[in-house]
Parts: C-alpha cells; structure tokens; sequence
C-alpha cells in the first residue's frame, strides 16, 4: 500500500480530463482543466483551451482519462478489516472479554494503530470522506484531527466515538456507551461530543452479528424519549445522528425522536416515506437512509458455513434483510435521500470496497448507475452535511477526487481501482489495497 510521505500540497492542474460530474443525470464535461492551487482547492475548472494553468503549478495530461469527484462512505467502521466472525466473540461474554481488552492503554493503541490502517485502506481505495458510526473509543477523533491539522493525509472523517445503546444492547459493551434514562442518554452524548466526536449514533433495536435469540434483530431496544434526549443534545451542536434500525417500530420511533439518518431500514409504509421526507424533530427537517447493502445482502446471497454465522444470527438475518433490501427499493421511488454506507468491518464488508455499495444500489435498489455514483458522491456529502466542502467538482471545493480510466456511469467497476486519488489536494501515487481474493470471488458471483 502506498501513502504519501509529505503533507505538503504542490499546486498542479490535471488537462484534457473528461470530468464525470456525479450528478444524478450522469453528465459529463469533455477536454476540462481542473487546476487545485496550494490551499488544496479547486481554484478553477473549464475548458483546457481557456482554463489558463499558473506558472509553476505542476501540469498532468488527464487525456483519455476520467475524472471524477472521491467517493463518500457515510457508514464506516474500523475495528476490523471485514473477515467473517469468529462467533464466540460476538457472545455476550466475548465482547466483554474484548473490551475488556481493547479499552485499557494497550488496547486503546492497538485499536489505533489497526483504524489508522483501515482509514489508509479506505483512502487508496478512492474514498476521501467517511463518517464513521460506533467506534471502540475516541481513535477516530485523533485520527481526523491529524488529518484535518495535516499531520497525515488520509480521508475526511466525521467521528462518532462509541454508539449510544441500552446496558448490554446492540454492540455494548464493546463499541458502545450505555444508558437506562433519558439523562442517562443524554449524559452519553453529552460524553461522546465532549471527546470531539461530530457525529452520533444510536442502537435503536437489535442487531443480527451480535444476536443471541430468534426475534433479536429488530427489536426495538432505545425508547423514544431516550432517543430524543440524545438528537435535542446532538442538534443543539450541530451534529447529525444516526441511528442503527432494523424494523418497522424501531425506525418509527428513531425517526420521531428527531434522528437524522437511518443505517440499514425495513420495508417502508406511508407514515415511515413521511416522516422520513418531513421530520420536525431533524436537525435539517427531513431524514435520510443508508441501507447498507454490501452489509446485508451477503447474508441472503452466500451459505451460513461461508459466513461463519451462528443458527440465530442466520434466522434472525433472514427478515432483518428483506427488509433493508425492499426499504431501499420504496425509498429510492419515494424520493427519500439513499446515501452510500457499507457498514465497513462487518463479515464480507471489506475496507476498501466502497464502490461495491453503489454496485448493489443499481443491481438490486432499482438505481441507474448514474444515480448510484451520484449517492456516493453528492448525495451522501448532503446527508452527512459535507456538501458544502466536498461531494462536486466546483471552485471552492476541497480538490478530493478521483482519476479513473472510465466514466463510472458506464462500468461503476471502473470505481474499484482509481489511478490517482487526491484527498484535499494532497495526490496518493499508485493508490493499491491488499483484497481478499477469495472473498473477492465469492461476492463477484453472488452479485452476477
């Protein structure tokens, strides 16, 4: 894997690009100068013939190449790089005996070391903003202040620090703060966003990786009102929250408690489609989802043996999957905003596969590929509130983007292996990751 040793931004101009915009009609711009100036901005962009390049500004011929904004992952984490579970560890009792492991001064360092490694991952993979949503503590806060402060180069992150669950919920207490009350919730956030954490969230109901009975996954676990304490602290920040929400009554709930974002759904009805498209209680007046495809449909589509998941994990998987798979679908034709999160560290969610999630929106959520790239470009750098820095290929714009060899709307594959990515003006040289062939292979001919 190659990083860049300097943090230093040389000016350059990349000529004669076809620019693939990322707007939702899949437009593009032929023969374009985009010139990034030291700031690492977009300080212009038009056509080569009259886009006149500064003297001294490195100049790279882009032609027959495709330019193309760096893709976002709104629903990251980073604990581990995405290998099928060990079961015993997602026990109760496991997940005590790993936190207990991972949240003293060793383990604290350790987890650093391996997020640092999977946010490089991310970033040679073309991703160049993530946010990410239930960490083991506060290493991705260190790490965005290194990156924000150029101290390294790496993506844009908006940490979330633990989620925020119910004593021995969904990921506690291994990523996870707990509380019983509405204060308690409340003190919680309170907690995460004094350790610099800029986003939040919660666990709404149950899950399937870490379930121990059938019905688990879904169940609602959070109450409204403590739900509510946590968005009215998050809100009066700033701060967007997601919630982690697998059913019909949980997402209700998430949703009337004023949550921002909803990470993986149910199959939606007319009261969920408007309350996701008119939430009074949002930061911004309306709720977006992110469906979390490359997370869920590895379970319907490959064997229980090949996921290692436990009987209950896969019964309970069953229902919680269709779900996320037909809410996709309602919210895509309702017009509710579908933003691109892998859930990144889950069995068969690899680091570096982003552009996987855009894959599986068109394939199977009813997107063009047009509107897929156009969700892992603009449309979640609105829902994670970036877009007015990134997300577009504007004047102004941080310079965070992508070199390909084909325009993403015809082969959204292309999007797997980026010539070039710059993130924030700073250019990673022959990006490579280290893939899992195997598993690489496995998903190539589920997904055919």
């Amino acid at each position: 894997m190659h990083s860049p040793r300097s943090t230093i931004i040389e000016p350059f101009a990349l000529e004669h690009a076809t620019v693939a915009t990322g707007d939702e009609d899949g437009r593009t711009l032929s023969d374009t100068t985009i010139v990034v100036d030291g700031t690492g901005k977009i300080s212009k962009i038009g056509p080569s013939s009259s886009t006149l390049v500064p003297p001294g500004y490195h100049r790279l011929d882009a032609t027959g190449k495709v330019v193309s904004p760096g893709m976002i992952n709104g629903h990251i984490h980073t604990f581990s790089q995405g290998k099928p579970l060990d079961p015993k560890g997602s026990t109760p009792e496991g997940q005590r005996k790993m936190a207990k492991l991972l949240h003293n001064p060793v383990g604290k360092a350790f987890m650093y070391a391996t997020s640092k490694s999977n946010i490089m991952t991310m970033l040679n993979s073309g991703v160049t903003t993530v946010r990410s949503v239930g960490d083991v503590g506060y290493e991705l806060v260190k790490l965005s202040h290194q990156i924000q402060d150029n101290h390294i180069v790496g993506p844009r992150i908006i940490p979330s620090g633990p989620l925020l669950a119910i004593p021995d919920g969904h990921g506690a207490p291994l990523i996870a703060l707990e509380s019983s009350t509405p204060d308690e919730a409340r003190a919680t956030a309170e907690t995460n966003i004094d350790h610099g954490a800029r986003a939040l969230k919660i666990a709404a109901t149950g899950g399937v990786t870490d379930s121990q009975v059938p019905g688990e996954a879904g169940e609602p676990q959070m109450t409204t009102e403590q739900m509510r304490a946590i968005c009215e602290t998050a809100h009066a920040n700033d701060i967007i929250v997601a919630a982690h929400a697998q059913s019909h009554e949980g997402v209700l709930r998430a949703l009337k408690a004023g949550v921002d974002t909803i990470e993986h759904g149910c199959e939606l009805d007319d009261e969920l489609i408007a309350l996701f498209l008119d939430n009074p209680n949002s930061l911004r007046g309306y709720s977006a989802l992110e469906p979390t495809l490359s997370a869920g449909l590895p379970m319907k589509f490959l064997s229980q043996e090949t996921l290692n998941l436990t009987d209950v994990q896969m019964q309970n998987a069953i229902p919680v999957v269709e779900g996320m798979l037909t809410g996709a679908r309602q919210a895509h034709e309702a017009g509710i905003l579908v933003g691109v999160g892998t859930d990144s560290a889950m069995p068969f969610v690899p680091q570096y596969a982003t552009w996987r999630e855009m894959q599986l929106l068109n394939r199977f959520a009813g997107f063009t590929p047009a509107e897929a790239f156009h969700a892992g470009t603009q449309v979640t750098a609105k829902i994670i509130g970036v877009d007015d820095v990134t997300g577009s290929l504007e004047v102004g714009k941080s310079a965070d983007l992508l070199v390909l060899d084909e325009n993403p709307v015809d082969n959204l594959r292309t999007l797997e292996q980026p010539l070039l990515v710059v993130a924030a003006g700073h250019p990673i040289w022959r990006p490579s990751v280290d893939r899992f062939k195997d598993m690489e292979a496995q998903l190539d001919e589920a997904y055919k």
